[in-house]
């Protein structure tokens, strides 16, 4: 076995050296939120896997490859976001797992959960010359900064209508990928939890995990109990919710100006303004964030 960083060994013991014992097993293969879902079916004490913890993907490198593959023989669910085969040149798409899976594994696609309706500025950029590099402060991007740092202008600012249409905008795309990609999918019930429904653009509340785990288990076809666990599973960072959005969507909500990262207010502004510096040597960011979010934007009010 490579060599791997005791504290990493150590927090994926099950992953690197396999169960003891010989219970069938569920691989929870995907991003952050892929670790919230085990914790939840894990938790559930009729659910008949062992959930392993396991990185997420975009974690996993060469060296991992021998010990997540000596998993499959032993897995009998494979609950996977949707990962294109040779994912980072690495063999970790969900039908290239599902391939070393036993006769009879059940393989379920869930989505990559991304609900915008909150947090309609809110955006991920990524560029192929260095697919991990985010921009300072908070590990997003921000439509309003992003057209600063580009120079462009935006007559006034969105009115309520707007700021529904993009929630719904937000809700529609996900709906979309959940028919074509996946198995189960939960874009129903995001305009119905207010602010419980997310706590950045691709961080997912609690209500949110819980349907999603439950929705799993009945897919999966075994006793549907999952349950929150009396803590915050996403919320590490938590984006600023604006009064005009609040309102827009009736939502009762008080506003909150700043993030909070761990626990600790960061303000907006000096986010903007380490992330307008961060632009000045990574206009390519700019570049990929307009072209890609081009019809927000424009919904929004932006001259794009």
């Amino acid at each position: 076995m490579p060599l791997v960083d005791p504290g990493r060994r150590a927090h994926y013991a099950d992953f690197y050296d396999g169960p003891p014992g010989d219970a069938p097993l569920a691989l929870v293969h995907g991003n952050c939120q892929a670790g919230s879902l085990r914790v939840l079916l894990d938790g559930s004490p009729t659910f008949p896997y062992r959930a392993v913890r396991m990185p997420p993907v975009h974690e996993l490198t060469a060296d991992d490859l021998p010990a997540l593959y000596a998993l499959l023989p032993r897995t009998a669910l494979l609950v996977s976001q949707p990962v294109r085969d040779g994912y980072r040149d690495l063999p970790l798409g969900t039908a290239e797992l599902a391939a070393g899976l036993p006769r009879g594994a059940q393989v379920l696609r869930w989505p990559v959960i991304r609900y915008a309706g909150l947090h309609p500025y809110t955006v991920i950029v990524r560029h192929p010359s260095d697919m991990s590099a985010v921009p300072p402060g908070v590990p997003y991007h921000d439509l309003r900064t992003l057209a600063l740092a580009a120079g462009v202008g935006r007559a006034v600012p969105p009115g309520p209508a707007a700021l529904r249409d993009a929630a719904a905008m937000s809700i529609d795309e996900l709906g979309r990928r959940e028919r074509t990609t996946t198995d189960v999918g939960v874009s129903d019930v995001l305009a119905g939890l207010g602010v419980e429904a997310a706590h950045t653009l691709n961080h997912p509340g609690n209500p949110v995990l819980v349907t999603l785990a439950r929705r799993v288990q009945g897919a999966a076809g075994v006793p549907v109990d999952a349950a929150d666990p009396g803590r915050v599973l996403l919320g590490g960072v938590r984006a600023p919710l604006e009064a005009p959005v609040l309102d827009a969507l009736g939502l009762a909500a008080s506003p909150r100006p700043h993030w909070l990262v761990d626990g600790h207010p960061v303000d907006d502004a000096d986010v903007r303004t380490a992330q307008l510096a961060w632009y000045a040597t990574h206009a390519a960011w700019v570049e990929a964030g307009l072209r890609r979010h081009a019809g927000r934007m424009a919904l929004l009010g932006f001259e794009v």
